[in-house]
């Protein structure tokens, strides 16, 4: 089976200070250097502080955890909190909202595993791989029980989530079986209900038993690959390129 390889790209700031030019501006440069830094610092805390957020929301949920225990575990003082989040629902919900941009990359895999593609049973397989190892992790299905478990309280975030992670998805995925339809590769008549068969064959039962028993870890790469490698075959079986007339 040919593979196809996505190169990841990490991108990073940098902070830097304003030199000046006479001779009064250079007697003062120690000062002048230290807000760069002081800047670099708070930049830094943030990120510290969603790392802190992240794992006591994971673990305590979001009614459990409390900005004091937030602070203690960043290492920092409960005012940092708040300065960089207005409240404990502000950093809750930022949260959440940062977590679906994982699904950026997910997305990009798909179009180029499905895109000119001529070898439809190797891409689906190699996609239906990607895609239940990319869900079934012990951080992603937390996030997904967290927020199904706060959806009451929060239903516009859980909407926001849904919207961008599974139903971005779903859409993507249904127009690139659409257009394998259109290249005579796959026959179907309403490529979002495939899409959702696809899903649903590829992810039902892992996700099922991981969301609800929370014995994700006992799933090994061994066994999700023949989950995925069997809801291909069923998938193709169900929408591939009919016979010949005759045969």
């Amino acid at each position: 089976m040919r593979k196809t390889s996505l190169r990841r790209v990490s991108t990073a700031s940098d902070v830097s200070g304003a030199v000046t030019r006479t001779a009064d501006a250079e007697a003062d440069l120690p000062e002048r250097q230290a807000l760069p830094k002081k800047r670099a610092g708070r930049l830094a805390s943030a990120g510290v502080i969603m790392e802190a957020a992240t794992e006591l929301f994971l673990r305590k949920g979001y009614s459990g955890t409390s900005m004091d225990e937030i602070a203690a575990l960043a290492g920092v003082s409960k005012q940092t909190v708040y300065t960089h989040f207005t409240d404990k629902e502000r950093l809750f919900t930022d949260l959440v909202l940062r977590n679906t941009e994982r699904v950026d990359e997910f997305v990009d895999a798909l179009t180029l595993l499905l895109q000119g593609s001529d070898d439809l049973e190797t891409a689906l397989s190699e996609l239906a791989r990607r895609y239940i190892t990319s869900v079934i992790q012990p951080q992603v299905l937390q996030l997904r029980r967290l927020v199904i478990a706060e959806a009451g309280q929060f239903p516009e975030l859980a909407r926001s989530y849904y919207e961008r992670v599974p139903e971005r998805v779903l859409a993507t995925l249904a127009s690139r079986l659409q257009d394998l339809a259109d290249r005579g590769l796959l026959h179907l008549d309403d490529p979002r209900l495939a899409a959702n068969h696809f899903v649903g064959l590829i992810l039902w039962m892992p996700l099922d038993s991981a969301m609800f028993c929370g014995d994700d870890e006992s799933l090994t790469a061994t066994g999700l690959e023949r989950l995925a490698d069997a809801g291909v075959r069923v998938f193709l079986a169900a929408y591939g390129e009919p016979p010949p007339a005759g045969r």
